[in-house]
């Protein structure tokens, strides 16, 4: 009873940040993102009566609190739907920088949840999948699907209206580009987990923000669909800096940003003005990544190679979840 599953980091093109509910993982407000082609997460899950106990694994390290505990509750709603009570080895790796603003347990939520749910022989939908990942991480209801998705923020208390829908498949625009800087490869002090719930908690800010990013959704998506690049990135940046400024109006603050984070932001605004059209976003983390069309792409590499960053990914829209032989053990 073995399965794995690739899965794709995702970037909010509109953001999610702050929780309505704690333990099924219901947002305050629906996001919009694009999956993102190369950020990869692989992981194995196996279902054996050899293990005595539940065992997680994350770039070779093994888990124990809080990371192994979100993945055993995926495991257990697996099992009592299966009606099974073998337990599991479940291994993940990652190609790109873990808890540093990547949205790497996105992409891992998403494989999880595939493949545990294959390995104990179910077959779930879509919408099952994105169910079952955002109660592993939020934004990785999102990574289930490619191209871009939409997080529908729901209703019910018991989440089922809470999970991601494509917008349109990684083909619908084939010039668009993320350009993911990494301008640390350390671990965040705070996750995200912990600092949203402070935001809700306590910024004077965020009733404003939860408002306001319902409506910025609403517009991504029709700006996506009709493929309205300048308004898109006009969009994406306000909508980061209003999240920024929540995170950085809670008490304790929570700044993400580095040194290099904030002078790419302002060599990014310096280009726009000089006539090269591009935008920045950040999720919960000091990386930046800027949005611009694939005619850009050299200039905008040569440009930020030029401020000290050298580590610069090319993403472009990518698929979803799927299926592979080549298991991790």
């Amino acid at each position: 009873m073995k399965s794995t599953a690739i899965a794709n980091a995702n970037i909010a093109l509109t953001k999610y940040w702050g929780k309505r509910e704690d333990k099924l993982i219901l947002p305050h407000q629906s996001s919009v993102s694009v999956t993102l082609h190369g950020l990869t997460a692989t992981t194995t899950v196996e279902f054996d009566k050899k293990y005595s106990q539940d065992v997680f694994l994350l770039n070779g390290q093994e888990q124990s609190g809080e990371e192994l505990e979100r993945v055993v509750d995926i495991l257990n709603i697996l099992r009592q739907r299966a009606g099974s009570a073998l337990h599991t080895k479940v291994m993940s790796t990652n190609n790109f920088p873990t808890v540093a603003g990547f949205a790497s347990s996105a992409a891992g939520a998403a494989a999880l949840a595939l493949a545990a749910s294959k390995a104990i022989g179910l077959s779930l939908d879509e919408i099952e999948l994105s169910i079952l990942a955002r109660q592993n991480s939020g934004s990785g209801t999102r990574s289930v699907s490619g191209g871009f998705v939409q997080w529908l923020r729901g209703e019910k208390n018991d989440g089922s209206d809470s999970y991601g829908i494509q917008l349109a498949n990684e083909k619908h625009w084939p010039e668009f580009r993320i350009l993911a800087c990494i301008t640390t490869r350390q671990a965040k002090k705070i996750k995200s987990r912990a600092g949203m719930k402070q935001s809700v908690a306590n910024c004077p800010y965020y009733s404003a923000w939860k408002e306001s990013a319902n409506k910025d959704s609403d517009e991504m998506k029709k700006l996506i669909l009709k493929k309205d690049f300048t308004a898109l990135g006009q969009l994406a940046e306000h909508n980061c800096l209003k999240m920024h400024a929540v995170m950085m109006a809670t008490t304790p603050s929570i700044i993400y940003w580095n040194e290099k984070t904030v002078q790419l932001m302002h060599a990014i605004i310096e280009w726009r003005e000089q006539g090269l059209e591009c935008y920045f976003t950040m999720d919960g983390g000091p990386q930046v990544k800027i949005i611009c069309l694939a005619k850009d792409v050299a200039e905008i590499i040569k440009r930020v190679k030029e401020q000290g960053i050298d580590e610069v990914l090319e993403c472009r829209p990518g698929e979803g979840v799927r299926s592979t032989d080549n298991h991790l053990f």
